[in-house]
């Protein structure tokens, strides 16, 4: 029987447990499980993950069984355990602060229509001023 596949073939993202069926009597349940942690590891992994725990845990006797070095059977302990580790989710980044809104623009225009309605102003003079503005000359 096949492994499955614990990777979308299209997009890479983890694939998601759906659906059990009995091979005697053809029952199917559906729904969504969690694949097992030891499900991530290779073939070769998982076999000397089984040879490790049948010498109850002693790398020297897995080191005589397989005919390698203690650092390399000590590696390939590492690689299993780093397999194992539940990968850590990206902390999401703080929302950058809202910026503060920024001050009305002061154009000279807006300058003349305030004078207007402070009464500074009559609303020809601020008219003219207006005018000389638009055409590119003095306001005062």
């Amino acid at each position: 029987m096949y492994s499955a596949p614990q990777q979308c073939p299209t997009c890479g993202s983890a694939l998601q447990i759906q659906e059990l069926a009995c091979p005697t009597c053809s029952t199917i349940v559906r729904g969504r499980w969690a694949a097992s942690p030891f499900s991530r590891l290779t073939d070769d992994q998982q076999t000397f993950l089984l040879l490790f725990v049948r010498s109850r845990g002693n790398l020297s006797d897995v080191e005589r069984t397989l005919g390698v070095s203690y650092p390399t059977v000590r590696g390939k302990l590492e690689d299993i355990i780093a397999a194992l580790e539940e990968p850590q989710p990206e902390p999401e980044p703080e929302p950058a602060p809202e910026p503060a809104p920024a001050p009305a623009p002061s154009t000279e225009r807006e300058k003349i229509l305030e004078r207007i309605a402070r009464g500074e102003l009559t609303v020809d003079e601020g008219m003219a001023q207006l005018r000389r503005l638009q055409s590119g000359g003095s306001t005062r």
